[in-house]
């Protein structure tokens, strides 16, 4: 062989020698926290391991600089967002507040003060035949107009609105709504019933936290303990919570409940919604006095202890 056939042909390499990687760049050693995610991004990770690894990298002490805290909860919340379906922060069908199309103006302008929001569903006779939405904006002319408020009609002055599966990505809605420039959308059953209502800041909060506008005030607390023991409670309360800090366990024929709200096991244990006044024992030793409800719901409740009268034992048996 010629010396400059030596000088040109590559050394060979050794059978085990393995050859330099073509997918995956190495990772860096900075801890710039947006540049260990560009890594997992470019080295081709399938999306679960890119979710996994960068949870992991946001629990890491050295993340602390590059993020601020509310910022790493806001990217948490990002990557939890895309597994959540529209059934998980949809609103339930006993908190819509719609308005008729048959309304008068005064009527929705009622519905609308009462409701205390900027838009609401529009209905033909039941929840289950909406037909659109009507935004407070529209109500604006016949404010100052007479003769609009004279020839005022919901038919006319509704506006589409969306209808969604409660199975729907919440991920796919949004973006649905940023398309089309909508802000509402009625969640709508197998049946074709009305099932729940979500609203575009329902999502945004589930990646921002919380948005509060000037309307907006402090809620009651969902448990408070009282002088005597006892506890006022939303009925939304979670059973766990109650369970937890009245130390009881609810049970149904023998079984754990397995309903989510306060409201959901005071049902289950009357066997119908109880009216306000009522008083309705669980076999835990809680009284439940219902403070506030109408006929589809519990809203509030009064929570007691009670022990069942010997006597009234004594004369069952």
């Amino acid at each position: 062989m010629s010396d400059a056939a030596r000088e040109t042909t590559p050394p060979l390499k050794s059978a085990d020698e393995e050859p330099p990687s073509r997918t995956a760049p190495a990772r860096p050693r900075a801890s710039g926290l947006f540049s260990r995610i560009g890594w997992l991004l470019r080295g081709g990770r399938r999306e679960n391991d890119v979710k996994e690894s960068i949870e992991d990298i946001l629990q890491e002490e050295d993340t602390s600089e590059a993020l601020s805290p509310k910022e790493k909860a806001m990217l948490r919340n990002l990557l939890k967002f895309g597994s959540l379906k529209v059934a998980d922060l949809m609103s339930p069908r006993a908190d819509i507040v719609g308005v008729e199309v048959t309304d008068s103006f005064d009527e929705v302008m009622a519905i609308f003060g009462e409701a205390q929001h900027s838009r609401l569903p529009v209905y033909r006779e039941t929840l289950d035949e909406p037909i659109g939405m009507i935004h407070l904006k529209d109500m604006v002319p016949a404010i100052t107009d007479p003769e609009a408020r004279a020839a005022f009609s919901l038919l006319t002055l509704m506006r589409e609105v969306q209808f969604v599966t409660p199975s729907m990505p919440a991920i796919d809605l949004l973006l649905k709504m940023q398309m089309t420039r909508s802000h509402l959308a009625l969640v709508i059953d197998e049946h074709g019933g009305t099932d729940g209502i979500i609203s575009i800041e329902d999502l945004v909060e589930q990646i921002v936290g919380e948005i509060d506008d000037e309307h907006d005030t402090d809620e009651d607390p969902d448990l408070v303990l009282r002088p005597d023991g006892g506890f006022d409670a939303d009925a939304r309360l979670p059973i766990e919570d109650l369970e937890k800090a009245a130390g009881v366990t609810f049970t149904i024929d023998g079984e754990p409940a397995d309903m989510d709200t306060l409201g959901g096991l005071i049902t289950a244990i009357a066997g119908r919604v109880p009216q306000t006044g009522e008083v309705v024992r669980d076999a835990s030793g809680l009284a439940f006095e219902i403070a506030d409800a109408d006929p589809r719901r519990v809203k509030r409740v009064r929570i007691s202890r009670w022990q069942a009268d010997p006597a009234e034992s004594d004369d069952a048996a």
